[in-house]
């Protein structure tokens, strides 16, 4: 009983400690001028899934939960946004070139199409991200059709 008294309180001590390894969870500002949603002027029912499904991680509008403030899974939360803005970043949809557009495009199609976007991880603490197949069938078709009208 000694024994499992002391790991329990390095544990806690340990757990307590990591508390004060922060992350930077501060959003850059938008400039409307480039956001996805603006620069495209995206139906108000496209702009509600994105915003819903993809923005956490695929913007500089991150909205983060409160799970999100306690370590580690602060450090995971952060790693998971910091991967995914390198990927996509809708809120600086027009900095990027024809050719980056085009293939985001298709991978945005592809990833909510095979059903791998949003993360299933993510999709159990963010109800309004389980996308119906109705709605991921809406979000394929209205990029698809950026695509194929190259107006992205």
């Amino acid at each position: 009983m000694k024994t499992f008294k002391k790991i329990l309180f390095w544990s806690l001590l340990g757990f307590a400690l990591i508390q004060f390894i922060a992350t930077d969870k501060v959003n850059k500002p938008i400039d409307h001028k480039v956001n996805f949603i603006e620069a495209k002027k995206t139906p108000e029912k496209i702009a509600g899934l994105l915003k819903g499904a993809c923005y956490d991680c695929h913007s500089n509008e991150t909205v983060y939960p409160k799970y999100a403030y306690i370590a580690p899974i602060s450090w995971s939360v952060k790693s998971h946004v910091n991967e995914g803005r390198e990927h996509l970043n809708f809120s600086i949809w027009d900095t990027y070139n024809k050719d980056l557009k085009e293939s985001m495009l298709s991978e945005v199609i592809e990833t909510v199409h095979n059903k791998t976007m949003p993360m299933p991880g993510y999709i159990v603490y963010h109800k309004e991200a389980n996308l119906s197949d109705a709605e991921r069938t809406l979000l394929t078709k209205y990029f698809e059709e950026m695509l194929k009208s190259k107006t992205y």
